[in-house]
């Protein structure tokens, strides 16, 4: 059974942009082979700063290796369901910081470095903050 991501943007701020409408298929590094593992769908709620790995903490007995093809999925919820978009959590590759994600942002990237502390999220401040993600990787 394949694993697909699919996204639509629309937007009414840029003069004749019509929109864009993609799906991949997750597959395995140079072929059409479909993704074989996962950490699986976590959810975590954190409430101080400091960074935290997300491949440790979504599975201390499975870390993926490097030079595998590998696609992570993140997303600020906010706390109990509700938006906040002043508590926001840095979003890190390799311990450099690539952007941050404010209540109900999301992100999907493909790695091709995943050992531990490699992709990292921090709280920019000590409200509570919920996130969400999965990894989807390949076993080499």
């Amino acid at each position: 059974m394949a694993t697909t991501a699919t996204i639509s943007i629309s937007s009414d701020i840029a003069p004749g942009f019509g929109g864009i409408s993609e799906s991949m298929t997750l597959t395995q590094a140079g072929t059409l082979t479909d993704i074989d593992s996962t950490t699986g769908f976590q959810i975590r709620k954190l409430s101080a700063t400091g960074a935290v790995d997300l491949v440790t903490m979504a599975s201390e007995l499975v870390e993926p290796k490097d030079s595998v093809a590998a696609k992570i999925y993140i997303r600020n919820i906010g706390y109990k369901g509700d938006i906040d978009k002043s508590t926001g959590v840095t979003i890190g590759v390799k311990a450099e910081s690539i952007g941050m994600l404010y209540g109900g942002d999301w992100m999907m990237m493909p790695l091709t470095c995943i050992d531990a502390d490699d992709i990292t999220v921090n709280p920019e401040n000590d409200n509570t903050v919920v996130i969400e993600y999965v990894l989807f990787y390949e076993e080499a």
